[in-house]
């Protein structure tokens, strides 16, 4: 994380006071554990889809990692591994059990909830570094459906592209939505774990059966060093690293809460509008790169 802020320029959002204080994220994953001393006190509610109860254990890890790309304090690494938006707060909906599986049932759930509740808990920005081909049509287009529903509710919604890549049309469902953000790796070059298998080139690549651009950004995902959930078992260390386009995702997640931070005003399509002329251009293909690589100085720049 110390790197991705390095690349993000993330202290151009901090010389002006910016941590996204008061801006709710929900992560829609595998749960939080936090008790992670970088995400103490900052989960304001928990719910877990696989069992239908309070609470949100995660005991995949995939959750809090994201979490802690997004908004973790550093605090267990004296700062170096802070996230973006360290001063955000969380609603964890567990939909991924401790293998990282899951289904469209437990996603459309979690979002109806969102519909119903999210902005009590001031959420703003929903991450959802999950994704899959959904070969059921009904069910694609009811999750679909729900992704869009939250969408036109107002929330900024960021959707991961995939590690399906390179093929042409290889963005996994709900990141195939039009109208959410979706994220890609800005570094696939790099060979990087994924499912096991070393790979690169492996983040989805656009344009979606309707021909509109995917995705909309990149963001750096290769060997990303955040928040471990089982660092209280004896010899792990408080930190892990994943890659993939699910780590891009939350770091565009932490991105624009910091830009929320500055302009809490901001629509989700304002949002999108920001994203064409405040990213930075990599040279890559189009169905590959979107817009560019999310970058905070050109995101904080005013119109």
């Amino acid at each position: 994380m110390d790197r991705v802020r390095r690349l993000l320029e993330a202290q151009s959002a901090y010389r002006l006071g910016l941590y996204g204080e008061g801006v709710g994220v929900a992560v829609v994953d595998s749960g939080v554990n936090d008790r992670h001393p970088d995400l103490r006190g900052r989960v304001v509610y928990a719910y877990n889809y696989l069992t239908n109860s309070g609470g949100a254990a995660d005991d995949c890890g995939h959750g809090t990692h994201i979490s802690g790309i997004i908004g973790g304090t550093g605090e267990a690494s004296g700062g170096r591994y802070q996230g973006l938006a360290p001063r955000c707060h969380f609603v964890s909906l567990k939909i991924l059990d401790g293998r990282g599986n899951g289904d469209s049932v437990g996603l459309i759930r979690a979002l109806h909830w969102l519909l119903e509740h999210g902005k009590e808990y001031d959420v703003r920005v929903i991450n959802i570094s999950v994704g899959g081909r959904v070969p059921k049509a009904e069910i694609r287009t009811e999750l679909i459906s729900a992704v869009e529903e939250a969408w036109d509710a107002g929330f900024v919604i960021c959707a991961a592209a995939g590690n399906q890549g390179p093929a042409r049309s290889s963005i996994t469902v709900p990141g195939t939505s039009e109208k959410v953000i979706t994220v890609g790796s800005s570094d696939d070059e790099l060979a990087v774990p994924v499912r096991g298998i070393r790979r690169v080139h492996y983040s989805g690549r656009g344009p979606i059966s309707a021909c509109v651009l995917k995705p909309e950004v990149v963001a750096p995902g290769a060997e990303i060093r955040s928040c471990r959930a089982d660092f209280e078992s004896p010899g792990n260390p408080f930190y892990s690293v994943k890659s993939g386009t699910s780590m891009a995702t939350s770091v565009t997640a932490g991105a624009l809460v910091l830009l929320l931070s500055a302009e809490p005003e901001l629509t989700n399509e304002q949002i999108k509008k920001r994203l064409q002329t405040g990213c930075r251009d990599l040279k890559l293909a189009p169905n590959h790169q979107g817009f560019g690589e999310i970058w905070l100085p050109g995101l904080l720049k005013k119109a």
